[in-house]
């Protein structure tokens, strides 16, 4: 399921194979999210053609749109969205934390209010599991209930004993459905561990999730709105708990100096819309910091975003042409700094891969965290 190859001297950052029904995948990686099945701005040849092999769509949206059975009748999400790289699915709990469709949690399930009309849609564990099996991504995240930032002690307790609840059904659900998988074709089950900003709660919903034997475990409800600080405080407090032999994922984070030092505290791999929202907006990362292209002198900047950058917006494109584009609302302008935003992850995490393999992360570490400028 999951090979440590290499492992830092000086840190708890890791090198490693992920093994999915798909291919094996190193790690550390990103994950671009690619909810409805793509990227925004992006095609599935976009993302071949930038290396980037690993994506995270919404389950439960898929469910609703276009539906499990046209997903069924082409043989599953992979060849319906014409991605033959690593496919995690969120279960749906994710939306739970939305005013907008959030109807209410109950102890065994979360009503919503359906995006595209028609009522209200509930989800259990084991519908939960079920769709995913249907879809047939990679990795398969199980239904949870995270805490809005801001929540009380009692608030953040109840969902996170929601939380652990369902990742037990769901857990032993999956085992049942699929026991007889050849072990190549295994739906593999991450579990995700709560407890907000209370290191408390932190602790003893890693503990309790790491006794379930999960094929990875995630960490969320971080990146969603709190300071670094408690951000870091909090995942702290759950990691000396992690299984160092487990797959270890933080969900939500996409900002390039965070990935970093979270990968040196021993994170496997990540998720977030922070780098193609941040490219809509015109914020343009490069390994020589953040470039915010909505300033007016890159309108007569003829230069590439960045020189040695191998992604077509840099080689065919200039600063004043994106500028212009982004002005201006055009589609165009969203793909080619999406398109290079996304390279950009690509890049970093291969960097960091070949300098946990040569055993100079440290020193790549520092040299990043000197030119790179939030």
């Amino acid at each position: 399921m999951f090979t440590i190859k290499n492992k830092d001297s000086h840190s708890k950052a890791r090198h490693g194979t992920l093994h999915t029904p798909h291919g094996d995948f190193e790690t550390p990686f990103f994950m671009a999210v690619a909810t409805k099945g793509s990227v925004k701005h992006l095609s599935s040849l976009d993302l071949q053609t930038i290396g980037a092999r690993n994506i995270i769509c919404n389950s439960l949206l898929f469910s609703l749109k276009p539906g499990l059975e046209v997903i069924k009748k082409i043989g599953g999400i992979h060849k319906y969205t014409n991605f033959n790289g690593c496919i995690f699915t969120d279960s749906g709990g994710f939306q739970a934390s939305s005013d907008f469709l959030l109807h209410k949690i109950e102890h065994n399930r979360i009503i919503f209010n359906s995006p595209y009309g028609g009522g209200r849609q509930e989800i259990t564990p084991e519908k939960a599991m079920d769709i995913q099996l249907t879809l047939g991504s990679d990795v398969a995240m199980c239904l949870d209930d995270m805490a809005s930032y801001g929540a009380t002690h009692r608030q953040v307790k109840s969902s996170m004993l929601n939380t652990h609840t369902w990742a037990r059904i769901q857990k032993e659900y999956h085992d049942k459905l699929t026991k007889n998988f050849p072990k190549n074709k295994k739906l593999l089950l991450f579990g995700i561990a709560q407890g907000g900003i209370y290191n408390d709660l932190r602790e003893i919903s890693m503990k309790f999730i790491a006794t379930l034997d999960f094929d990875g475990i995630a960490i969320g409800g971080l990146a969603i709105g709190e300071t670094n600080a408690e951000m870091y405080h909090a995942l702290q407090a759950q990691l000396p708990f992690l299984p160092e032999n487990k797959m270890h994922y933080l969900m939500g984070l996409g900002s390039p100096p965070d990935i970093v030092k979270a990968i040196s505290l021993g994170m496997d791999c990540f998720d977030s819309i922070f780098p193609t929202r941040n490219a809509r907006h015109g914020t343009i990362f490069t390994f020589d910091g953040t470039l915010r292209l909505f300033k007016p002198e890159y309108g007569t900047d003829f230069s590439p975003i960045e020189k040695d950058c191998p992604c077509i917006t840099c080689k065919n494109y200039t600063r004043s042409f994106i500028f212009h584009q982004l002005k201006e609302n055009e589609g165009v302008g969203y793909r080619l700094a999406t398109y290079h935003n996304i390279t950009f992850m690509t890049r970093l995490m291969e960097k960091i891969r070949t300098s946990l393999k040569k055993g100079t992360f440290m020193e790549f570490k520092k040299d990043f965290e000197k030119r790179y400028k939030k």
